[in-house]
């Protein structure tokens, strides 16, 4: 559902979004495992396997850019976000440089539609309601300054991520 003029909302799974770019709660190996991840490698088959590896990790809040494959999506943003520890390590602005990592990278590739999971709040434990209160400030942000991207969806695999996110951006 559209919220606000480019930011939409859906409680979907992000493999089967029609959008440019979506983007992979990774981890650092960047090799698959669970949750979205996991999805997203099935997916994709087993050429982002093969294209993950030859890119020998990513550093934690940083990025990197493969091919969708076999997704509707043309590109796959990986994003390793931070590690829940309590919010006393700078998670929050980790999360939200990863974000804005994610927003040059697409800007960089020539994306102009780009879907987002609930990133590090799966294994990784941050609290759904604070990063998707991150998540939506960081999108509204780069929506102003970025005019190459046109629209941000916010893909919510379960309920609670998707209510998380429709308090955020007060639905």
């Amino acid at each position: 559902m559209k919220v606000e003029d480019n930011i939409e909302l859906t409680r979907t799974d992000m493999t089967k979004l029609e959008v440019d770019a979506i983007v992979n709660a990774a981890n650092a190996s960047l090799l698959g495992g669970g949750g979205v991840d996991g999805a997203i490698h099935r997916a994709a088959g087993p050429e982002l396997l093969a294209e993950c590896r030859m890119l020998q990790g990513c550093p934690t809040v940083q990025g990197k850019v493969t091919q969708g494959f076999r997704l509707p999506a043309k590109f796959v943003i990986h994003a390793v976000g931070p590690l829940w520890r309590g919010g006393r390590d700078g998670e929050p602005e980790l999360l939200a440089s990863c974000y804005r990592v994610c927003f040059s990278l697409a800007v960089a590739n020539g994306v102009k539609t780009i879907a987002f999971p609930a990133i590090s709040c799966g294994v990784y434990g941050y609290p759904i309601l604070d990063a998707s209160r991150i998540a939506v400030r960081e999108a509204r942000a780069a929506l102003k300054t970025l005019h190459e991207v046109e629209r941000v969806v916010f893909a919510c695999f379960t309920e609670e991520v998707f209510q998380a996110y429709s308090r955020t951006l007060e639905l």
